[in-house]
C-alpha cells in the first residue's frame, strides 16, 4: 500500500458524473480528511448516461438535471466544497478544439497551483471522452517546466492497461472512508442501481476480489518520456 502524501491542492478532472464515484472517491475522501483543498472539474452532466435508474426513473428530457443533483450529493458526501461543472455535453469531449480544453485545463492549474492532478490515462481509459479528458489534461501539465510539474495520477482500466502500464504506482488503502465510498456511488443511483445490488452482494460474502476493489485504489504515474500524447 502506498502512503497518502499530504498535498497542497488536489485537482480532479473527468468528463462525466460518477467517474470519480468508482475509482477515486475513496482517496478523494482521504484528502478532504487530511485538510486538503479538491476542486472537481466535471466536464458534462453525463446527459447520454444509458440507464435511467432500475427500475426506471428518469426520462432523457430529466435525466440532466438528476445527474446535477446527484453529482452535487456525492461531492457533498466526499466532503468537495470546489465542483466545477464545466458546461459541455456528454460525448461530445472527443470532438472539442484540442488546443482550446488544453488552455481550460491549463487555466485550472494556473489558478489552484495543485501538487496532484488525478485523471484518466489516455490510451487506457476505453470511452472516448475519457481518453479526450486524459489527453487534454497530459497536454496541459506538459506544457510546464519539468520542475513545476504537479504530479499526475492516471486511472486505468483497459484490457491491456496491466500489460502495457506494469503493476499500479500507487495503491491507497481507503478501508477508513469505504463508507463515504459507498454513499459516492449510491449518490449516483440513475446510473449505479444494477452494479450496486451485484457488488452490495459480493461485499456480504466478503467476496475477496469485490472488498479489494472498494477497499483500495489505484493509480498509474503519467509515463512522461513515452509518446502517447504529443
Amino acid at each position: 500500500m502506498s502512503l497518502m502524501e499530504q498535498e497542497r491542492q488536489v485537482l480532479v478532472i473527468f468528463p462525466h458524473p460518477d467517474d470519480e464515484a468508482f475509482g477515486v472517491s475513496g482517496t478523494i475522501s482521504l484528502h478532504v480528511k487530511n485538510g486538503t483543498p479538491v476542486t472537481y472539474a466535471c466536464l458534462t452532466l453525463g446527459e447520454m448516461g444509458r440507464n435511467l435508474g432500475n427500475p426506471p426513473f428518469a426520462t432523457r428530457e430529466s435525466l440532466p438535471l438528476i445527474r446535477k443533483n446527484e453529482l452535487q450529493q456525492a461531492a457533498k458526501v466526499m466532503g468537495i466544497d470546489d465542483l466545477r461543472m464545466m458546461g459541455f455535453r456528454d460525448k461530445t469531449i472527443e470532438f472539442e478544439n484540442d488546443k482550446a480544453l488544453t488552455e481550460l485545463f491549463s487555466q485550472l492549474i494556473d489558478e489552484l497551483n495543485p501538487s496532484l492532478v488525478i485523471t484518466f490515462y489516455p490510451g487506457y481509459s476505453v470511452h472516448p471522452d475519457h481518453e479526450a479528458t486524459g489527453r487534454a489534461v497530459v497536454r496541459a501539465v506538459r506544457r510546464l517546466p519539468i520542475d513545476k510539474r504537479p504530479k499526475l495520477h492516471c486511472v486505468a482500466f483497459s484490457n491491456n492497461h496491466m500489460e502495457e502500464l506494469g503493476p499500479p504506482d500507487i495503491v491507497n488503502d481507503v478501508r477508513e472512508v469505504s463508507e463515504q465510498k459507498i454513499k459516492a456511488m449510491q449518490a449516483h443511483i440513475s446510473q449505479t442501481a444494477w452494479m450496486l445490488k451485484d457488488m452490495e452482494e459480493k461485499w456480504a460474502k466478503q467476496d475477496p476480489e469485490a472488498l479489494a476493489w472498494l477497499n483500495t485504489e489505484r493509480f498509474w504515474t503519467y509515463k512522461w518520456n513515452d509518446d502517447l500524447v504529443k
